[in-house]
């Protein structure tokens, strides 16, 4: 088909943001729709410049485009690199086999690696539309897939994307906490001690998923972190560590397709979390790396069983695809740090590895574990000594000197956002504080707007067996918007048992 086909049509950027899933919007009396039977939400091939891209129509009856126009939804547009007036060729969709495997696993048939592999395929070269991926997505979910389906999974997503390779025989370190835990932000103390004593850390990260705050969200407000995998090399090379946004590299395209509809879903299944996990540290070129596996009554992981479960499936898999994974299990009963939301987050994190007395203590000494048993993990340090060097890193200022170098060369150290507007939420009575909500916490801070908004969130001011007075501040909600506080009180205010104060008696 040329350039001035039927199937042609003129673009016109109608300016829709559709976060990350490709749509074209084509006029119900489009000669294209009319010819090939066009109806809305068909899946349909478009060529641009040299590129194709699969997109899901949307029918539109107003003049926002002419029966002899296209327009893309954002994410689209800058695929093709597109300008206004130019041709853009349809397609109708060819039929996607694979997703009879899906329909036959929502009615309990296994999938074998043939299966699996085809799925993957299909998912990474975006033939699936986003009410299919959550199709297969709940497939998954709810212990659906056995351990050898996992580890079919977690090899088709290795294969589905590109790979890092680092020198022979080099051991390249990892780490990654299955979440659940508000202000978790490890990673960013993790990577400069490992660094800072000479090791190869290449981080690559998620955004959020049911979080106010992923690792690359909260990177983000402090440097750049949608690196190409030339300039990850370029970092890594010079200062021995990045932290950076996995999705921005197609190291798992498949997975980050399924991220995209998990996020709205609210749904992270126990398989998808190990196929994505480990599928992400082999792509990167780990061969070592340390899994932290909170349990709480709230968090992700909600007892000791379950993350024995969930910590043998993990190094199950790792093993079968070649990278020594080591569990720890640590204490999810209540956040991590003072700030929950991108910035509130960054800024603990630069207390701890500046040093400052404010520092919230237990992200310093979570961090120092992780670190301390990665470089046993990595025989970097003595058994039962990592975490003396650790702190001897971090105490000394090299492990800050390495952040700051890591986030120069990675595009420049920045200012943390602030949000716009914050309100105290006070004590109703005086007692000590018994529980605190993970899960409803988090949930708070999205709704003040993180993690779309940097600088929102939540900042706690009290932990678990404080003491707190009637009027003093549980925490602190910061917004950039008046209806986005205003959002995120009425949540607060519907669960009074968020952070659980036993009242004097």
């Amino acid at each position: 088909m040329n350039g001035h086909g039927s199937h042609s049509l003129r673009l016109k950027r109608v300016g829709i943001d559709t976060y990350q899933e490709a749509v074209v919007y084509m006029h119900r009396d489009c000669h294209v729709c009319r010819s090939e039977g066009f109806a809305a939400q068909s899946r349909v091939l478009l060529r641009c410049n040299g590129v194709e891209l699969i997109a899901t129509l949307n029918v539109v009856e107003s003049s926002i485009v002419s029966p002899g126009e296209a327009g893309l939804s954002e994410s689209a547009w800058r695929k093709f690199g597109a300008r206004d007036g130019e041709l853009l060729e349809v397609e109708p969709m060819p039929l996607i086999e694979s997703l009879a495997r899906v329909r036959g696993k929502l009615y309990g048939e296994r999938l074998s690696d043939a299966d699996l592999r085809a799925i993957v395929e299909d998912i990474a070269a975006g033939r699936y539309a986003d009410i299919q991926l959550a199709a297969f997505v709940s497939a998954c979910a709810g212990g659906r897939l056995d351990r050898e389906e996992i580890v079919g999974l977690t090899r088709a997503m290795i294969d589905s994307g590109d790979r890092l390779a680092w020198p022979r025989g080099e051991k390249i370190a990892d780490k990654h906490c299955v979440g659940g835990l508000p202000g978790n932000r490890t990673t960013l103390i993790v990577v400069p001690i490992l660094a800072a004593a000479g090791l190869t850390m290449p981080k690559t990260s998620s955004r959020a998923i049911t979080s106010p705050a992923g690792t690359a969200d909260t990177m983000e407000t402090l440097a750049p972190v949608d690196l190409d995998l030339a300039s990850i090399r370029r970092v890594v090379e010079r200062e021995g560590g990045c932290i950076v946004w996995g999705g921005a590299v197609g190291l798992s395209p498949a997975d980050d397709a399924l991220i995209r509809v998990e996020r709205p879903l609210d749904l992270d299944s126990g398989a998808q979390l190990v196929a994505s996990v480990i599928s992400k540290k082999v792509a990167a070129g780990s061969t070592h790396a340390i899994i932290d596996i909170p349990v709480g009554p709230t968090a992700k992981v909600r007892s000791p069983a379950a993350a024995r479960a969930l910590g043998e499936t993990l190094e199950h898999v790792a093993a079968r695809v070649g990278l020594l994974a080591k569990i720890i299990v640590t204490d999810g009963t209540q956040p991590v740090g003072r700030g929950i939301g991108p910035a509130l987050e960054a800024r603990d994190v630069l207390q701890v590895l500046r040093g400052e007395r404010a520092a919230p203590a237990d992200l310093r000494e979570r961090a120092l574990a992780l670190a301390g048993a990665l470089l046993e993990h990595l025989a970097a340090a003595p058994f039962d000594k990592g975490i003396l060097r650790a702190r001897q890193i971090l105490d000394s200022g090299a492990a800050w000197r390495k952040f700051e170098a890591i986030c120069e060369a990675q595009g420049g150290l920045r200012e943390l956002p602030h949000a716009a507007h914050t309100r105290p939420w006070p004590a109703a009575y005086g007692g000590t504080v018994i529980s605190i909500d993970n899960r409803s916490l988090a949930r708070a801070g999205k709704l003040a707007g993180a993690p779309r908004d940097p600088g929102a969130g939540i900042d706690l001011h009290v932990r678990l067996g404080a003491r707190i007075a009637r009027g003093e501040p549980l925490f602190t909600l910061h917004a950039d918007s008046p209806g986005e506080l205003d959002y995120a009180l009425a949540y607060v205010k519907a669960h009074p048992m968020l952070i659980h104060v036993e009242r004097d008696s």
